[in-house]
């Protein structure tokens, strides 16, 4: 099944304000706030007739992503056959860019192709589904304290078991938004803090003593401080009983493993896109199973699309231990057919072909923007 064509064709929605039910926007985190996330849709084209999607959030700008694929990776890609997903993955090699990030949405796109052509869905070419249902954590920006309990309250109202939230801005009150989440919950949510490198190893110290002092201990506190810091995570993590997890760092090749062996992290924070793909995700889950590090999947505001390519790859990945991040919920509208419906905090796995959505075009026409 010969590959003919890909196109990119960036889309932007909403997000639902704060005002609505299960709305989050404006989406505050340590680098700005979310209101309207825009989103790189890639479909590729087969001489059988049959289409493949993937998704990714844009690069510097849609413009910058869509030149990357359309005119430095389809030159590999076009004429190949659709299950030659290795093969290309690994066509790439330039000195001075990584290339992971836009290969992982391309490869996205593969699957979901090879999945319709052998009428499968893309859980079964991946050796097979562990689970029914991948269960997930709802997520919130960074808001007041008062402000942060009604989402506790509605997290654990729908079935969630874990909350994660911003931080980084000012780390008192961190503190305290856990803490008033943790009251309006009693105590039966657990809780995740993402400050997206925000904090230097002192403030990370304090937050997590703070917490320990209230008596609430987090799944884990995500990449506290900046990437390429093992030492400073590792002495992070003899300080605290609290585990210490890795997002950014994940998106270097190598980086998982020497954190490891370093004793630096508890989890790490994967994510198909940045890891080059699917494949690229299992390469590093296998790492981590062998190091006895746990994992969860990051969300980047994902639509339908990655939003059905990360429940395969969960489902069938039983590295992953902890529930993926989700904003699913808040999303104004989404470009697939038939939304996802999350049910006591979980989204059923697809078993139609390939990723198991159908891709409504008109809603693709109707958020399209100019790249």
């Amino acid at each position: 099944m010969e590959i003919t064509d890909i196109e990119c064709i960036p889309v932007a929605m909403d997000v639902k304000p704060r005002s609505e039910p299960d709305g989050l926007a404006p989406y505050v985190t340590n680098h700005g706030a979310v209101e309207t996330m825009e989103r790189m849709l890639i479909r590729l084209d087969t001489r059988d007739g049959v289409t493949g999607w993937g998704e990714m959030r844009t690069t510097l700008s849609a413009a910058s992503t869509a030149t990357v694929i359309e005119h430095d990776l389809a030159p590999e890609l076009i004429g190949r056959e659709v299950w030659e997903i290795e093969s290309f993955a690994n066509a790439f090699f330039y000195e001075y860019m990584d290339t992971r990030t836009f290969v992982g949405g391309v490869e996205m796109a593969m699957w979901d192709a090879l999945g319709k052509y052998h009428d499968a869905p893309v859980h079964q070419l991946l050796g097979g589904k562990t689970t029914d249902a991948v269960e997930f954590a709802y997520c919130v920006g960074i808001l007041s304290p008062e402000e942060s309990r009604p989402h506790a309250r509605r997290a654990l109202d729908a079935g969630y078991s874990v909350l994660k939230t911003k931080a980084g801005r000012d780390w008192r009150q961190d503190v305290a938004r856990i803490v008033a989440m943790h009251d309006e919950a009693d105590g039966a949510l657990e809780f995740r803090l993402d400050p997206n490198q925000g904090w230097n190893f002192e403030d990370a110290v304090r937050v997590g003593a703070m917490l320990e002092d209230e008596n609430i201990y987090l799944q884990y506190m995500e990449q506290p401080i900046r990437i390429d810091s093992f030492g400073t995570m590792k002495r992070l993590r003899s300080r605290l009983k609290t585990p210490i997890a890795a997002n950014e760092d994940m998106y270097f090749p190598r980086n998982l493993l020497q954190m490891g062996r370093a004793d630096a992290i508890d989890v790490g924070v994967v994510d198909i896109i940045p890891a080059g793909g699917i494949l690229g995700m299992k390469r590093l889950a296998g790492v981590a199973g062998d190091l006895g590090i746990s994992l969860s999947h990051h969300c980047a505001f994902d639509l339908g699309i990655k939003t059905a390519a990360v429940v395969h790859a969960v489902a069938s990945t039983p590295e992953i231990n902890l529930p993926p991040d989700t904003v699913y919920y808040a999303w104004e509208d989404d470009v697939i057919s038939d939304p996802f419906t999350i049910t006591e905090g979980t989204i059923a796995v697809p078993d139609a072909p390939g990723l198991g959505i159908e891709v409504d075009e008109a809603k693709v026409e109707q958020y399209r923007v100019e790249a």
